[in-house]
């Protein structure tokens, strides 16, 4: 595994969870910011921190993109950006837990873009997966809701996210992976701060805050989305959305581990379900009769996985 580390699904999958474990941890980071920063203003600061911290580090990654590449990233950003803008407003008319849930529907909505624009047909073991996931992210979020402006806008957030993802599944093995996640997250910062703007742009009161910028700007987006932009080189869309699911999981996880948060029932049986439906990703559903079986492929994005597996299948 060391050495075909570039290539390997099983270690992509690893990775997407590392990332997600990160977003999770996180969360209670920028809770605690965001009650004492304006949301977008802190996301402005966050994303154009990471994008000027990732091209210090390597500005030649990128002179390799080309004018597709800078097309594609847009597009990749654009999305991102407009979900965690449509979430953000979203917020501001329902529920933390409703949206949490509304938001986690991208596991839902990738199959169906994916589905759509690309006619990738998926087996029945990701649609239970993302059944299982979908029952998941209901116990852990849902006390009730009702539909208004809030929830509209949150499911445009999930559309978006649902886009993105498999964009970035279609588009990551195309081009240079850091030169990638750089473009898009500098989109995202440009978005945001198009966004903040109009109500003037609100710098980090304080140490604790600008570490909460410094840490999620870091770790949670210059390492993450280096991480998730190679993962989904080599894991499709679908799964990568559902490994995604884990995020609140982890989330609670965190919760009750560094705030002593109680271990609740809710907590475990929704962690229980999104863990199901992670681990019925990996499982291959049986070749229908006439259907070819290719030995041990090569991967490519949103394509066909490292081992046996179906052409029309994905996994």
């Amino acid at each position: 595994m060391v050495n075909n580390w570039k290539s390997s699904s099983g270690l992509a999958l690893w990775a997407l969870v590392s990332v997600t474990a990160a977003w999770g941890a996180t969360f209670i980071v920028v809770q605690e910011a965001v009650s004492r920063m304006p949301v977008m203003d802190f996301l402005a600061v966050r994303f154009c921190l990471a994008a000027l911290v990732m091209i210090a580090i390597r500005p030649q990654s990128l002179r390799g993109m080309g004018s597709l590449g800078f097309k594609r990233a847009a597009i990749l950003g654009l999305a991102l950006g407009l979900g965690y803008i449509t979430q953000t407003f979203g917020l501001q008319h329902a529920s933390v837990a409703v949206s949490g849930f509304i938001t986690g529907m991208f596991v839902v909505l990738t199959p169906v873009v994916s589905w759509l624009l690309l006619k990738r047909k998926l087996s029945a073991n990701v649609w239970w997966a993302v059944v299982l996931a979908t029952a998941g992210l209901a116990v852990l979020s849902l006390n009730g809701w009702s539909i208004g402006i809030g929830e509209l806008l949150t499911l445009l957030c999930a559309i978006f996210f649902a886009f993105h993802i498999v964009g970035l599944g279609e588009w990551s093995s195309k081009h240079d992976v850091y030169g990638l996640a750089v473009l898009q997250i500098s989109f995202v910062g440009i978005l945001s701060l198009v966004a903040a703007l109009p109500g003037g742009l609100t710098l980090p009161p304080d140490p604790g805050v600008w570490g909460a910028v410094v840490i999620t700007a870091l770790v949670a987006t210059a390492f993450a989305f280096v991480i998730q932009t190679w993962a989904q080189s080599l894991v499709s869309a679908t799964r990568a959305a559902v490994i995604m699911t884990m995020e609140p999981v982890f989330a609670g996880f965190f919760a009750v581990v560094l705030a002593g948060n109680g271990l609740t029932a809710r907590i475990i049986i929704g962690g229980v379900l999104v863990l199901a439906a992670m681990m019925l990703t990996e499982l291959k559903s049986k070749p229908k009769p006439g259907q070819l079986i290719e030995p041990n492929p090569v991967n490519v994005a949103g394509g066909l996985e490292v081992g046996n597996t179906v052409k029309t299948t994905e996994n």
